[in-house]
């Protein structure tokens, strides 16, 4: 049998070494190959908004992914996830958003969602995402999005210690109020292994790791 492919499109570098060590994991011979493209986040980020003419560039990099070859696309950004299933319309093989397993699974876990974020324009993708994961399998929730401003900035100003202090403090404060949390960037992950198990209330969901189990078991 043809050993499947895994095509990967991330919008930082950053990422690659991320997914290349989950796909060692849990994708033992499938072949996986990634397209970067920094510009993307990098003209969301700026705008505040996810454009037409990037949403078009998402498009065209999920198709060359296609190109390429791919059974399958991950696109591992969750502030384009309108583009990424405006691309999925359009492309012949099956293209997943990296957020949407853990989103599938917070619904199945609780009532009360928690969704953290350190940009704006991740918190109200994610959040949509996971309103619309809950209707579409029949269950109520209260969504709670909590936004740590001036983190985001501190991080990418040299002070990881201080995005991860301001990060840390809103976790623990959004765990008293929900029965479970969604981090709508995966670069908040690392916060959640350095918190104190007394202080991890309820689960707290990554994206990386769900996405690409969820894949295994579709690859089985």
């Amino acid at each position: 049998m043809k050993a499947k492919t895994l095509g990967l499109v991330h919008t930082s570098a950053t990422l690659v070494p991320v997914f290349q060590k989950l796909c060692s994991d849990y994708l033992p011979g499938v072949n996986v190959f990634n397209i970067v493209d920094d510009s993307l986040i990098k003209d969301v980020i700026s705008r505040n908004e996810l454009t037409k003419l990037t949403s078009r560039r998402v498009v065209d990099h999920v198709a060359s992914a296609e190109a390429a070859g791919a059974d399958f696309i991950l696109v591992t950004c969750s502030s384009i996830g309108a583009a990424i299933e405006a691309a999925a319309a359009l492309t012949g093989v099956p293209v997943l958003r990296v957020d949407q397993p853990m989103a599938d699974l917070a619904v199945k876990t609780g009532k009360k969602i928690g969704v953290i974020a350190t940009l704006p324009t991740t918190l109200g993708p994610t959040s949509d995402l996971v309103k619309r994961r809950a209707a579409i399998a029949g269950k109520e929730i209260e969504l709670t999005s909590t936004l740590c401003e001036g983190a985001f900035e501190a991080l990418m100003g040299g002070q990881p210690e201080k995005h991860d202090e301001m990060v840390a403090k809103a976790l623990i404060e959004l765990s008293t109020k929900v029965d479970v949390i969604v981090l709508a960037q995966a670069s908040m992950s690392r916060v959640v292994d350095g918190l104190p198990d007394t202080e991890k209330r309820v689960p707290i969901l990554a994206s990386p790791t769900l996405a690409i189990q969820h894949i295994a078991d579709l690859f089985k």
